[in-house]
């Protein structure tokens, strides 16, 4: 697995692909956001590990600058940062991170955090696998989505999220249920998260806006059949 670490802390990011390394991944460092964006453009990477605060163009903006390009959308980012404000993991989350692991972190976190990002972003080799829900058709093996025949993008959480969604319709998902079984792990970043990625799914696919209903201090729950939405 080839992985793109951008810090422009030495130590930490020596750090990082230390572990990363022992893990028998390849990891390539970068110190500046603008470094980072060419890498990844013309380098096919697995994963990102993208610092908010880089020299020359910030993480947010490598992170917006990767989803914006049909060749890098799809790639799993996980941004980490210094910076406790809830606000910063938030927009990083909106614009497109697929993971937010604030700083200080221990190495061996961000090893299983990759590890779960990357196994629930594998494709399936599997038998071809077809979720519909009105317009919408997910097919799990080509990892593509499409709403009444449009194309549309997701990242890989995005994706994640909506299949789980999919293949648990009409019953009522906490949003510690879905961290757990969507995310892999405990995450420390709040149910907050969830949110996020829900509204991300509900812009994206307009059939998901009435669909997919909130409950109130809980979690979600999407309707039984999309064909009873209208």
């Amino acid at each position: 697995m080839h992985i793109l670490v951008a810090e422009d802390d030495r130590d930490i990011a020596e750090l990082i692909a230390h572990y990363l390394r022992k893990q028998g991944w390849h990891a390539h460092v970068v110190a500046a956001g603008d470094e980072a964006l060419a890498y990844a453009k013309r380098q096919a990477v697995d994963l990102v590990v993208l610092d908010v605060m880089l020299p020359s163009l910030s993480g947010l903006e490598v992170c917006r600058a990767l989803r914006g390009d049909k060749a890098t959308e799809a790639i799993p980012i996980i941004m980490v940062t210094a910076r406790a404000d809830e606000s910063d993991r938030i927009l990083g989350l909106d614009i497109g991170a697929d993971d937010y692991l604030p700083k200080p972190f221990s190495p061996n976190e961000l090893v299983a955090r990759v590890r779960a990002l990357m196994r629930r972003s594998k494709r399936s080799d599997a038998a071809a696998a077809t979720l519909t829900f009105g317009p919408i058709v997910m097919d799990l093996t080509r990892h593509t989505v499409e709403d009444a025949g449009r194309d549309v993008k997701l990242t890989a959480k995005e994706f994640l999220l909506l299949q789980y969604l999919l293949e648990h319709r009409g019953r009522v998902l906490s949003r510690d249920l879905l961290l757990g079984d969507v995310w892999g792990y405990r995450y420390t970043g709040g149910t907050r998260t969830v949110d996020v990625h829900v509204r991300r799914l509900r812009e994206k696919l307009p059939a998901l806006v009435d669909a997919l209903v909130t409950v109130k201090q809980f979690g979600y729950k999407l309707a039984e059949n999309g064909s009873e939405v209208t």
